[in-house]
């Protein structure tokens, strides 16, 4: 039983790519500025939530053990992508080159942005996991949609109060910062509850075949403790 819980399947690893695959396409669509009437917001949110509703179906497959190995597997190839995208922005364009200002603009992310990204990114993600992980022990396994629901407002309020005030205090002014705050926490909340009904289907898909369904008895939260899976 020790050696199978060392494992991780097939269906597992594709979560673990396409997880992957939006943070780090969702910090290239974060340099897109868009407006859809009064509401402004940034391309990275159209993928962005999409990393929280595999968070969701990871922990509720597989539970918080295999989640917490995904968000640091998450966050190791996002900082891979970033810090190369930053190395190269910093080397010199070759002298016929003439799209220095672009590339600079898509990659040459500030370090104070950067860092607000990456400590937001942990502690939302990790919020995410730990309230979904209890509220199915609490709930015995019922009320899937409520959990979903829940853990990505307690994720994304935890994600959006970090990121805003350390990566654009002083930058935008503080009376417009609680409303692009509560306007993140609201869009990627409504995100997740418009494409619900694809995500359970997926989660009892994923289910039947596994064979399996954790609940998280008697474990340790430690988010470091990443080998434990």
């Amino acid at each position: 039983m020790k050696t199978a819980k060392q494992q991780v399947s097939v269906l597992f690893m594709l979560f673990s790519m396409l997880f992957c695959v939006c943070l780090i396409t969702a910090n290239v669509l974060e340099t897109k500025q868009m407006a859809f009437g009064p509401i402004s917001i940034t391309g990275g949110l159209i993928v962005f939530p999409v990393s929280y509703i595999i968070n969701d179906c990871v922990c509720e497959v597989w539970g918080y053990r295999k989640t917490r190995l995904l968000i640091w597997l998450g966050f190791s190839m996002n900082f891979l992508f970033v810090m190369f995208g930053a190395l190269c922005d910093v080397i010199p364009g070759a002298p016929y080159w003439d799209n220095e200002a672009g590339f600079h603009a898509i990659f040459g992310l500030a370090p104070r942005v950067a860092v607000a990204s990456f400590i937001a990114f942990i502690v939302g993600s990790f919020a995410n996991a730990y309230v979904m992980s209890r509220m199915k022990i609490s709930s015995q396994g019922k009320n899937f949609s409520l959990r979903a629901i829940m853990s990505t407002i307690f994720g994304e309020t935890a994600d959006s109060l970090i990121f805003f005030p350390l990566a654009l205090g002083g930058v935008v002014p503080n009376n417009e910062l609680p409303v692009l705050i509560v306007s993140q926490i609201v869009l990627k909340t409504l995100y997740e509850i418009v494409v619900l009904p694809i995500t359970i289907q997926v989660v009892k898909f994923t289910k039947r075949h596994e064979g399996t369904d954790e609940y998280d008895n008697d474990i340790k939260y430690n988010i470091f403790s990443v080998s434990n899976i």
